[in-house]
């Protein structure tokens, strides 16, 4: 008889549809509107790209402020409240028909987007037994997966039969049962007082969480170069039809590896975890590098999707183990910070670079700069072994 506890609890499940539906909102929106912004508002390619940075520079900047208002707050009341601002943003896409609102509207959607995933990401961690926490958390993070593909191709799908206006009303309403699910949730709050004092580092940051983030922060760099490139990468090289199932590919393979990399995470420890989906993340890019048909396209997909989808939740996972249990939600606000910030910044950086060194060019360097983060992740993990042994030699 097993005295595992349960993962999938009522709040679980409740936590991690709502999740579902807030990403697959935000990959619908990235997707459809650069198309909408250039069709419909006659605006440039430049200012298609600047739609989505704005929505996550308002993510970066309130992230780190988000901790401390669910501490102020608690976790269930700002995840409620987070999550009817984000559906109310949705519901006013279809008044917007200036270039100009719509900046502003993504700004605001983004400060909703960025505390109602940090608030889930602590529950989800406080929801899940601790022995369990990278196989739980590891099935939390399929909710993001599963919007990868769910929110591009529902967007995509829609255009070719409706108006925009009728599709931005469809993700609102997808939203508003996201809502609803936030109401199902139970939420361990800190019962902690919390003094009133001049807003402080630990009130932004969970310094605990620094190391793992700063790692995170280099892989999200990595994969910007796949969520920002891979349908022009493919459109270069004649394969743009393939490109619309790189995605799919994607999402299946982490779907799939998803139930034996949280066990082993847990059972094993998480390096026998990292370590191979560092491998796979780089032999992914490398593959796309060499790709020439369609088959090769959708093999880096899958190394891509087994290795980049293994990291993530890991990372997540050893953020908030870093942390003291009443500081889940700012060890998560910090790890989502950075994270956000490497997307950001690799989108950016990386299309300057593209322009010199071309997609194929970029893509080997970037397999092999995953190497290097490989090394720079087993440096800081030799150094944390190494604080601990002393830090045991002092106690002792």
């Amino acid at each position: 008889m097993s005295n595992k506890q349960p993962i999938w609890t009522k709040s679980f499940l409740n936590i991690s549809t709502s999740n579902l539906f807030i990403f697959i909102v935000f990959y619908a929106l990235l997707t459809l509107l650069p198309i909408y912004v250039t069709e419909e508002l006659g605006g440039s390619e430049s200012q298609a790209g600047l739609i989505i940075t704005i929505f996550l520079l308002s993510a970066i900047i309130v992230r780190p402020f988000s901790g401390k208002l669910i501490d102020r707050f608690g976790k269930k009341k700002m995840l409620v409240t987070s999550a009817s601002l984000f559906a109310a943003a949705s519901f006013i896409y279809p008044l917007v028909d200036n270039y100009y609102a719509l900046l502003l509207l993504r700004f605001f959607h983004g400060v909703w987007f960025s505390i109602v995933t940090t608030a889930a990401g602590a529950i989800a961690a406080d929801t899940i037994p601790r022995e369990r926490r990278g196989e739980g958390l590891g099935y939390f993070a399929m909710s993001m997966n599963l919007a990868v593909v769910t929110g591009p191709f529902l967007a995509l799908t829609l255009l070719q039969y409706v108006s925009y206006i009728t599709i931005f009303l469809v993700l609102s309403t997808i939203m508003v049962i996201g809502v609803l699910c936030t109401l199902g949730v139970k939420a361990i709050e800190n019962t902690e007082p919390i003094p009133k004092k001049k807003l402080s580092f630990d009130d932004l940051f969970e310094i605990k969480s620094f190391p793992i983030a700063i790692v995170g922060l280099f892989v999200a760099f990595s994969y910007a170069s796949v969520i920002s490139f891979i349908s022009l990468y493919a459109k270069s090289i004649g394969l743009l039809e393939a490109a619309g199932f790189f995605f799919a590919v994607f999402a299946v393979a982490m779907l799939v590896s998803r139930p034996f990399t949280g066990r082993m995470f847990d059972l094993r420890g998480p390096n026998t975890v990292i370590l191979p989906a560092f491998i796979l993340f780089a032999l992914g890019l490398v593959t796309l590098s060499f790709t020439t048909q369609a088959w090769m396209l959708l093999l880096a997909g899958a190394f891509i999707g087994l290795g980049y989808g293994s990291i993530v939740p890991s990372f997540q996972t050893l953020a908030i183990q870093a942390a003291p249990e009443s500081r889940s939600a700012h060890a998560t606000a910090t790890f989502f910070t950075f994270f956000d910030t490497g997307i950001a910044t690799g989108s950016f950086v990386l299309g300057i670079i593209v322009t010199s060194l071309g997609y194929a060019n970029l893509y080997m360097i970037l397999g092999l700069f995953v190497i290097g983060i490989l090394f720079f992740y087993q440096w800081i993990q030799k150094q944390k072994s190494s604080r601990k042994q002393l830090q045991s030699q002092i106690n002792y």
